[in-house]
């Protein structure tokens, strides 16, 4: 790799994996497209879809490392729906993961897109009082967010993405969780799930470890910071902007596929 593709690729990590800690989302829906358009509109090397989908599980594993680190002491993790959403998630994404190595481009290119547009649309549902909910009074349906983190990760396993950018509007419109805890709580499930992704990424032998690994340095300075960040930020932003990144980033893979 020459200086030109790092530096491209550590801007792509820093800028996603700082609005991924602030949002509560593993980031690969910034960081897929990022990766995949980017490098040819400057006139590097193209990556395929597999070898976008391998950096981003690797990446995302350790962005949501730093995300829940900043998080731990603000009593915004729900350990239940970690525990529920955590172990189904990473049962999925495993399968995900690893079957996605049979897959063709255009077909992981289409998941995403499905997982974006399903997204899209949940995050412009109206999610009024949730906010006002104490968080040591939450409770959800249990068996609800342990199916609906399965489906998710499944998906999310085949596109090297965690699934949190599904998951955060899945908690905060059908599980009716705050917004702060949904956002620090999304991060530990989201850990869990790249566990799973990236294993199935790695045995299928998808992951350019040089990317990877500069994806890797600026997740782990930039997400901590993004994290924060989003501590102070009004829910209402932080919610406007998780739905302005997804439905640009549908309608522009959509483009693509159609």
């Amino acid at each position: 790799m020459d200086l030109h593709i790092i530096i491209t690729i550590f801007l792509i990590g820093f800028i996603g994996s700082f609005i991924s800690g602030m949002v509560g989302i593993g980031g690969s829906i910034i960081k897929y497209p990022m990766l995949l358009y980017i490098p040819p509109i400057l006139g590097m090397a193209a990556f395929s879809a597999h070898e976008v989908s391998g950096i981003s599980a690797i990446q995302v594993f350790f962005a949501t490392i730093a995300g829940v680190w900043a998080y731990r002491k603000g009593g915004y993790l729900n350990k239940t729906l970690i525990i529920y959403m955590g172990a189904s998630i990473l049962i999925g994404s495993f399968i995900g993961g690893y079957s996605s190595g049979v897959m063709s481009e255009g077909g992981i290119n289409l998941v995403y897109g499905i997982l974006a547009i399903i997204a899209a649309i949940l995050m412009f549902f109206p999610k009024k009082g949730i906010d006002d909910i104490p968080l040591d009074q939450v409770t959800f349906n249990k068996w609800a967010a342990a199916g609906l983190a399965f489906i998710v990760g499944i998906g999310a396993g085949v596109v090297g993405a965690a699934g949190a950018f599904v998951l955060v509007p899945i908690m905060l419109v059908v599980l009716k969780i705050p917004t702060r805890m949904t956002i620090a709580t999304s991060l530990a499930i989201t850990f869990i799930s790249s566990i799973g992704a990236t294993i199935g990424k790695i045995t299928t032998d998808q992951v350019l470890y040089g990317p990877a690994a500069i994806m890797i340095v600026a997740s782990l300075l930039a997400s901590p910071l993004g994290a924060k960040a989003g501590q102070k930020v009004n829910t209402k932003i932080l919610q406007a902007v998780l739905a302005l990144l997804i439905l640009g980033t549908s309608i522009k893979i959509w483009m693509d596929i159609l």
